[in-house]
């Protein structure tokens, strides 16, 4: 079918006129991206089967990667790429007067994540396809996403994602696997044969139904898979149809409960309500995932004794812990094993990745609430626990506190990273920084008991879609340049470095980057009431808005420039674009006012007359995985502005390294290694060090207010926050902001970094301007990206946590 395109436009045609029975010119957009869509999906359908096929004759040890999150973004482009025939159907599509840029907008980013954690968990599932792995995803399919950001008046409003509202092609529902989940009810335990047995009553069941999508390996026949799971009633309205019988309400009630699990991602939990949905939707993942994959486990004929050889469960940050506790109860109340047996067969299968040094993020659960709504996991959490605080007795005997700090059950609540890491066999930080933290600091009494488990495995983004895809005209001149084997190994794009310094590549790098600056600029101008100037420097801070993230610094920042100007309007300033994208969460109240500053400062700024030549400020709203393929190839500057020490790792340095960025940071997550391959002249390194802030923390030697009172241009962007000014205009918008400084004493040591992120942007300054180096600089960051790729990460992991190996599939696919 994809042979050529003349095969490639007849398929196209008929399936068309078969499918909606209309010509192509009489398809609206969206018809046409259905049909497509369905061709491209059909057409994996095959390498899709014989792939399972030969995982189940090889019998290879198949990976199951557990995640809150997927943030796999559009398919269309991507799976036409992996399939080797983008350039085909492009082609033939221009042939038909189709655009297939145009036919892409027509996918709406599926709604299954949030930010860098999600993305890591796409680009791993990239890589295990194209690197010939068994491995696969396990999610839920959220019938809402996080949600789509509005911007109103400058204030952030949430309206609901329903990326569902269209027919999603990729996915198809599985309900022939579907299996049942319970929560609720109570534990009877009795003696049966000499052992004790559990029996769970009066439970509620659920059904969760699977729904899969394809994950097509670059080049390859290896077509792994994302199982999305979805909630659904085991009841049916049968003879509850009647609205005067009380059993009709309970029906309905039932019904709703059931629905919210997979309704939304990351349902607000500032109440006892949304708290307990989570925790829901938790182990909804956990037992749906595990039921499958020990089903499809029980095909091989082997004993449980052998799933460790055959199985390895990987837990993505906090979410999936329950994974620990489930697999026990099936083991233990399912499958017949002793309590030691089932232990040993879990540590030895079930692997855990950190994500965060955050306290918020290392998830705590109500005891109360853990032990109403899933009964019998708590009885094997609380017999973990129990185990696992006599083995500390022995190891520490009488030191009670140290004990108390390690337990995973303690001051009435169930710690869920101590479970985590107490049942797996490998815990793994995500860059080398993080990795030291949480051995030397964080999970220090942890890494003591159990040194062997920890290990470092530095994130990475896959290069397919944030350079092939997004970028192909930076991706063709590399290419030219050093030819195509980086595509299949990445690091080879490290033999670019030799031509850093060749005029000619200097030149054609700049001419990609401004048209992908002006395309930027395109978009912006058809989007928002701003125009901007496109020679200018672009200058980009998108990700997930946070305290310790720092957009703040940013924007304060901005105000200092701001003030240079009103103070001298004829400064030498190089002219400058601030673009800023970020979604705050709908309950944090000072991330939602740090979005108002930065548009209230937008706007002042843009309305200048002298200001605006100089600089703009740009705001772009609703930023996820395609905006981000916008702005990626046009960025110049890559802010990574973190508190030291609070970023694990980060992702959006990886991708904005590898389009030619520079990067502004702090020496944070995978900042440090990034210097240690470029060297401090091709970064622009700033602030304190973790270690500093360790010390400042611990000792209590930093007072943000004596810093503010002694530096004029701090405390003039400070008072500017509330006092009448160009920004707050006699109203209070900016008081939190100003209060989180001043009187709480600047946790994420916004002021303390303040001079030295101005210097630094001082250099960026200067050095713009010396266009032969800038772009040498930007040759070598591009250079020294291959070690970013997620290929490389997801080779560590196989090799070093998993012990896993490629299973090739061999098919008779034609690539053009």
């Amino acid at each position: 079918m994809f042979t050529n395109k003349t095969t490639f436009k007849q398929a196209f045609v008929d399936s068309i006129e078969n499918k909606l029975g209309k010509t192509l010119q009489e398809a609206s957009g969206l018809d046409i991206y259905n049909v497509l869509g369905h061709l491209i999906r059909e057409y994996i359908g095959k390498d899709w089967m014989h792939t399972n096929k030969e995982y189940e004759a090889q019998q290879e040890k198949q990976i199951y990667y557990f995640s809150m999150e997927f943030l796999i973004g559009r398919l269309l482009g991507n799976n036409l790429l992996n399939l080797g025939t983008l350039q085909l159907v492009r082609e033939a599509l221009q042939e038909l007067g189709l655009n297939l840029e145009e036919i892409e907008e027509q996918e709406h980013d599926a709604g299954l994540g949030n930010g860098g954690l999600g993305r890591l968990a796409a680009c791993f599932l990239d890589s295990l396809a194209t690197l010939q792995y068994p491995g696969h995803g396990c999610g839920i399919r959220y019938q809402y996403g996080l949600f789509e950001q509005k911007i109103i008046n400058g204030y952030q409003v949430e309206l609901p994602d329903y990326w569902l509202q269209k027919e999603y092609v990729w996915d198809i529902r599985r309900s022939d696997k579907k299996v049942g989940v319970r929560f609720g009810g109570h534990v009877i335990s009795r003696e049966l044969n000499g052992r004790m047995v559990y029996e769970h009553r009066d439970y509620e069941h659920v059904w969760a139904v699977p729904y899969d999508v394809p994950v097509v390996g670059y080049h390859y026949h290896n077509v792994n898979t994302l199982r999305l799971w979805s909630a659904e009633s085991s009841q049916e309205l049968g003879s509850y149809s009647n609205p005067a019988d009380q059993n009709y309400y309970k029906f309905l009630a039932y019904s709703r409960s059931v629905q919210s699990i997979s309704e939304f991602l990351y349902p607000d939990d500032s109440s006892y309500e949304g708290k307990q949905l989570r925790l829901k939707q938790q182990y909804f993942l956990c037992s749906a995932g595990l039921q499958s994959i020990l089903r499809t486990f029980d095909k091989s004929g082997l004993s449980y004794y052998h799933l460790p050889s055959k199985v390895a469960i990987h837990i993505n940050d906090t979410h999936p812990t329950l994974l620990i506790p489930e697999l026990m109860r099936i083991l233990i109340d399912d499958k017949n094993l002793g309590w030691e047996d089932a232990w040993d067969i879990t540590t030895q299968t079930i692997s855990y990745t950190n994500h965060t040094t955050l306290s918020e993020g290392l998830e705590k659960w109500p005891v109360h609430m853990v032990k109403e709504l899933l009964p019998r996991i708590y009885m094997i959490i609380e017999e973990i626990n129990e185990r696992f605080c006599h083995l500390l007795w022995n190891l520490y005997p009488g030191q009670f506190n140290r004990i108390a700090q390690m337990a995973i059950i303690a001051d009435d609540q169930v710690k869920m990273a101590h479970l985590a890491i107490v049942g797996s066999y490998s815990i793994n930080g995500v860059a080398e920084l993080h990795t030291q933290i949480l051995k030397e600091r964080e999970m220090k009494l942890f890494y003591e008991v159990f040194p062997q488990r920890f290990n470092n495995k530095t994130n990475g983004i896959t290069h397919r879609r944030w350079l092939m895809h997004a970028n192909p005209k930076l991706s063709n001149l590399i290419t030219e340049t050093i030819g195509h084997q980086w595509i299949a190994e990445p690091e080879q794009l490290i033999r670019l470095a030799p031509h850093a310094q060749d005029s000619s590549l200097q030149e054609e790098v700049a001419r990609i980057k401004q048209q992908n600056k002006r395309k930027l600029a395109t978009y912006i101008e058809r989007n928002y009431p701003i125009s901007i100037d496109p020679t200018s420097l672009f200058d980009v801070l998108a990700k997930r808005l946070h305290g310790y993230k720092r957009q703040l610094l940013s924007v304060l920042h901005i105000m200092h420039l701001y003030n240079q100007i009103t103070d001298n309007p004829s400064i030498d300033m190089l002219p400058r674009t601030f673009i800023f994208g970020a979604k705050a969460a709908p309950n944090y109240h000072l991330a939602k006012k740090v979005i108002k500053l930065i548009h209230s400062v937008a706007d002042t700024i843009n309305r200048d007359p002298i200001a605006s030549k100089l600089i703009k400020v740009v705001f772009l709203e609703n930023y996820g995985v395609s905006l981000a393929e916008k702005i990626m190839p046009a960025a110049e500057i890559s802010e990574q502005i973190s508190t030291a020490g609070k970023e694990a790792s980060g992702t959006s340095n990886m991708k904005f390294m590898m389009n030619g960025a520079l990067t502004i940071a702090t020496l944070d997550g995978a900042n440090i290694e990034m210097q240690n391959l470029v060297g401090q002249e091709a970064m622009f390194i700033f602030g304190l060090r973790s270690e500093e802030i360790a010390h400042y923390n611990q000792f209590g030697d930093y007072q943000a207010k004596l810093l503010y009172e002694s530096t004029p241009s701090i405390k003039r962007v400070m008072d500017q926050l509330i006092l009448n000014s160009p920004y707050t205009r006699a109203n209070n918008d900016f008081q939190d902001i100003y209060n989180s400084i001043l009187k709480t004493n600047d946790e994420f040591f916004v002021l303390k970094d303040f001079d030295s992120y101005a210097a630094a942007q001082q250099r960026i300054d200067a050095e713009y301007r010396q266009s032969r180096s800038w772009l040498e600089k930007s040759i070598i960051n591009i250079a020294h990206s291959g070690k970013f790729a997620s290929d490389r990460t997801i080779a560590e992991y196989a090799s070093e946590i998993w012990d896993t190996h490629p299973v090739p599939v061999h098919l008779a696919r034609v690539h053009s």
